[in-house]
């Protein structure tokens, strides 16, 4: 039968090679078309092969939809795959030029093809709902400290402190580091020298505490899901080993039987 033809065959790992090398060989042609050089010399040729290589990752999906339409879409991955080349479909003219810059995300791809890849995004969006306590917190601090900057540094400081969106702003550019003393900090201690008393704090609460937690929560999440995988295959080896278990005993079984007859 077709379906159990083209199951053979995306179950190899030579099928997922080829998938995988195609995806690599898009993303190099698809930078190569942001070259106007290149595309005056090779610009015809990158532009069928690129149709080329999207025919393959059509038939593909339609081959994984014909031998598991069901299971494909219970698979996240398969369908952000199917997202990702349906995307690639969309007509590129008129209104829908725009699409033509995300043709791109077909490398995203390599995230569902490659297991290790599939593992790190697993382990954020796990991390996601711990994240989210983790926000708030730094909103908060965000907002606290932008309440009282912009009354303390306003008139004097209207572009960096005249508003809370301004403070949060100028706050942000502090917490990464990016010019945060000679840039801000300083001119600001010129006229309230004092105003470290209100920034170090800040610093040590955000840059060096809070966004800390982040990477903490991401390295528990993906220790957890690693765990978690190890475990699924330790599961899977100890019922291979009870089915090979059973067997041999049944085997055991067998030949004493056997030997009870021929003993007879």
């Amino acid at each position: 039968m077709l379906r159990d033809r083209l199951k053979r065959l995306i179950e190899t790992p030579a099928f997922d090679n080829t998938i995988l090398a195609l995806i690599a060989l898009n993303a190099v042609t698809l930078g190569l078309e942001t070259s106007p050089r290149v595309m005056a010399r090779f610009g015809e040729f990158l532009l069928v092969l690129d149709r080329v290589i999207l025919a393959v990752f059509v038939l593909e999906i339609a081959a994984r939809l014909i031998v598991d339409f069901r299971g494909f879409w219970r698979d996240p991955w398969r369908i952000f795959d199917f997202t990702v080349v349906a995307i690639a479909l969309v007509p590129t003219t008129g209104s829908f030029s725009v699409l033509r810059a995300f043709r791109i995300l077909r490398i995203l791809r390599l995230i569902s093809t490659v297991k290790a890849m599939r593992r790190v995004v697993t382990g954020l969006l796990s991390a996601l709902p711990g994240m989210a306590s983790i926000v708030l917190l730094l909103g908060l601090i965000f907002y606290v400290f932008s309440v009282i900057s912009t009354k303390l540094f306003a008139a004097d400081f209207p572009d960096w402190f005249g508003s809370i969106g301004a403070s949060a702003y100028t706050l942000f550019q502090i917490m990464t580091l990016e010019s945060w003393s000679m840039g801000i900090v300083r001119p600001v201690m010129e006229q309230y020298p004092f105003a470290w008393a209100l920034f170090v704090p800040f610093i040590i609460a955000t840059a060096f505490t809070v966004l800390n937690l982040f990477i903490g929560v991401i390295v528990d999440a993906m220790q957890s899901e690693h765990e978690a995988e190890a475990r699924a295959e330790r599961d899977a080896m100890m019922s291979e080993t009870e089915v090979i278990l059973t067997e041999v005993r049944a085997l055991r079984a067998e030949v004493a039987a056997l030997r009870q007859d021929n003993g007879r």
